[in-house]
């Protein structure tokens, strides 16, 4: 039996306006993640309103494997958003829908709520997308999973040139398998 190995997940080139970066928990970035998570809008989507010591050891942890890269983008210099680039093979959403070895799925929560409802997020999933099939050639396409409750981050990823696939369901929700294909590649939907 041969084994399929893939790296880790890339951090994806993106264009002006806007930037990407590992976080880095010793320079703020745990404490920039942990006010956002705190945030409403933010807690809401995501339940993990934890303690500032909790999400220090969450990044460290996620930057010391190869299943999940987190990074802080910004718009023309400010940040904006905490994303996780992940290997849907090296997570649990693999089992829920026929993957291929090389998919990278993409996790996103705009920090502020005063930068919601203005279509940010739809740019900069449709830039990170790009850049993400850029970064990885053997990647055939980007996933997503937000939970089916949560429309404005639906209709995101929709805007985004996302495409619904399908819904999964995990323990604490179900979610809108959302789907960006490389050019020429279909969509593969959930499982069963």
């Amino acid at each position: 039996m041969m084994m399929l190995t893939v790296g880790p997940p890339p951090l994806p080139p993106l264009g002006p306006p806007w930037t990407i970066r590992r976080v880095s928990p010793e320079d703020g970035d745990a404490r920039l993640v942990w006010r956002w998570m705190n945030e409403p809008h933010v807690a809401t989507a995501w339940d993990q309103a934890w303690t500032l010591d909790k999400w220090t050891a969450e990044l460290t942890a996620q930057l010391s494997g190869d299943h999940s890269l987190p990074c802080v983008a910004a718009h023309e210099g400010r940040d904006v958003a905490y994303l996780e680039i992940y290997r849907v093979r090296r997570d649990r959403l693999a089992a829920l829908y026929t993957s291929e070895p090389s998919d990278l799925g993409v996790h996103i929560a705009v920090g502020e709520a005063g930068d919601t409802g203005r279509g940010l997020g739809s740019l900069l999933l449709r830039a990170v997308a790009d850049g993400l099939l850029a970064a990885d050639p053997a990647c055939a396409r980007v996933v997503a999973e937000p939970n089916v409750l949560n429309l404005a981050s639906v209709r995101a990823f929709g805007k985004a040139g996302f495409r619904r696939a399908g819904e999964v369901a995990f323990p604490h929700k179900t979610a809108a398998l959302m789907v960006r294909p490389r050019p020429g590649h279909g969509l593969t939907g959930a499982q069963g």
